[in-house]
């Protein structure tokens, strides 16, 4: 349980930081339910964070009745990334570096975090946990799953509001699932 903790602290701490210090200064969406929050508050003035806990109820439900292990560890994820998220919150605005750079950087660090989470059959929540229930059943590459999902929610979200930043949104995704698919594909590495 030790283990499980520390690779959520690690995991969640880079998802705070990548957001906060890279990608939310820009004023730019994320993908999985997050993505469709911000989508629905910025459609219909809906709020970001009921949508958010709304949206996520049917996946823990799901994952309580078909992989209790995995409802577990998500939502012991999910609720430490939020709160890491809310604790690197003094990060948006301190790094000032171009958008296409702060875009790579962010990116990388929060398919680090998740990466290492889905790793360990932990999710931080919401689409991840998802994406980890339908590479359990399907065999595909979890990354490969979630950036599938959050390529359609960007999408989306610039046929809906027609702003050409969101494209940025889609390279953030890309090397999220990128990384998420780099990191669950190796194989366990014995030290000693």
């Amino acid at each position: 349980m030790l283990r499980k903790l520390a690779v959520i602290g690690f995991g969640s701490s880079m998802i705070g930081m990548g957001i906060n210090g890279f990608i939310l200064p820009f004023h730019l969406i994320n993908g999985g339910f997050f993505g469709i929050s911000l989508l629905a508050n910025y459609l219909v003035g809906v709020k970001v964070g009921v949508t958010f806990i709304l949206l996520n109820i049917p996946v823990y439900l799901f994952a309580y009745k078909v992989e209790p292990s995995y409802f577990l560890n998500g939502l012991l994820g999910a609720i430490i990334s939020g709160i890491m998220i809310d604790l690197w919150i003094p990060l948006n605005g301190v790094v000032h570096l171009p958008l296409q750079t702060s875009v790579i950087i962010g990116a990388i660090m929060i398919g680090m975090g998740v990466g290492v989470m889905l790793r360990h059959h932990i999710s931080p929540g919401g689409m991840d946990l998802l994406a980890l229930l339908i590479a359990k059943w399907s065999k595909w590459n979890v990354g490969v799953i979630a950036l599938i999902m959050d390529a359609i929610i960007i999408l989306t979200g610039l046929f809906l509001l027609h702003d050409p930043r969101l494209l940025y949104s889609l390279l953030i995704v890309t090397i999220v699932g990128f990384m998420i698919s780099i990191i669950t594909s190796f194989r366990e590495i014995k030290w000693f």
